[in-house]
């Protein structure tokens, strides 16, 4: 591939701002792909899922050898987000995921999926601060319904944007498990987001919105990042990174919506 030097760049870049600031990759690479380098909006999204699914199986290692996953979490989210995403690529696949038509539908998708990551990210402390006092959560009975919910809307979402098990799953996380330490959240969300973003993936490729060698590019450049952006981001204040990157997704989802 002729571009492959440059996308590999684009991983890389990519893979120090994920290592940076922990947010999903997809908020950060399928804009990218789309309106950096043109590539249609289907194809961006079917790719960066494959892609997600190799970088999120190395860090659902890490966690689960640092016991930081919650099983029983990721069960319940499962049993929610894996039927949404079947069902999401059936209807995909039957409008044709590179029309006009799908092609309207993934942008707008996926401009809103930002826009909801950057107002998550932005508002985290004042959401936490607010379900610390409601105390939500501290019965894990009250929540295997929600728990199940949110597992449908994040399978809608990702499958159809890539976007959202990352900020906005582990805020969702959160709030219905506050007292549950957030690594363990962090962890329990990223060994979700690998069957997810996998049978997605998947099922993209499937219907033919998938380039594999752009992915086997980004991997090339995102991996290395993710080690430079890891190493680096113990020394950047969240007080900066954290404003800085969720008003960067909302300029980018208006730009998305007038795309």
């Amino acid at each position: 591939m002729d571009n492959f030097p440059l996308y590999a760049g684009a991983g890389l870049l990519v893979g120090v701002l994920v290592g940076l600031t922990g947010v999903g990759g997809g908020s950060l690479m399928t804009p990218l792909l789309v309106l950096l380098f043109g590539f249609h909006p289907a194809t961006a999204v079917g790719t960066d899922l494959l892609y997600a699914s190799a970088t999120k199986t190395v860090g659902t290692v890490v966690h689960d050898r640092r016991q930081t996953v919650d099983w029983r979490i990721v069960g319940g989210l499962a049993k929610g987000s894996i039927p949404a995403a079947i069902v999401s690529l059936l209807v995909m696949a039957r409008l044709g995921p590179l029309s006009p038509g799908a092609s309207k539908i993934i942008g707008t998708m996926l401009a809103v999926a930002l826009l909801a990551t950057g107002i998550s990210i932005l508002f985290r402390p004042a959401i936490l601060r607010w379900a610390e006092r409601r105390s939500i959560g501290s019965d894990e009975r009250d929540v295997r319904r929600p728990t199940l919910l949110l597992g449908v809307v994040l399978g809608v979402l990702v499958s159809v944007t890539s976007v959202g098990a990352g900020a906005i799953g582990t805020t969702a996380l959160l709030i219905l498990y506050p007292r549950l330490p957030v690594a363990r959240v962090a962890g329990s969300d990223i060994a979700h987001a690998v069957p997810l973003t996998l049978v997605a993936g998947i099922g993209h490729w499937l219907i033919g919105s998938v380039d594999l060698g752009l992915m086997v590019a980004l991997l090339a450049g995102s991996i290395p990042g993710i080690v430079i952006g890891s190493l680096v981001g113990t020394r950047a204040p969240d007080r900066v990174l954290r404003p800085v990157l969720a008003m960067t997704l909302v300029a980018v989802s208006v730009r998305m919506f007038s795309a």
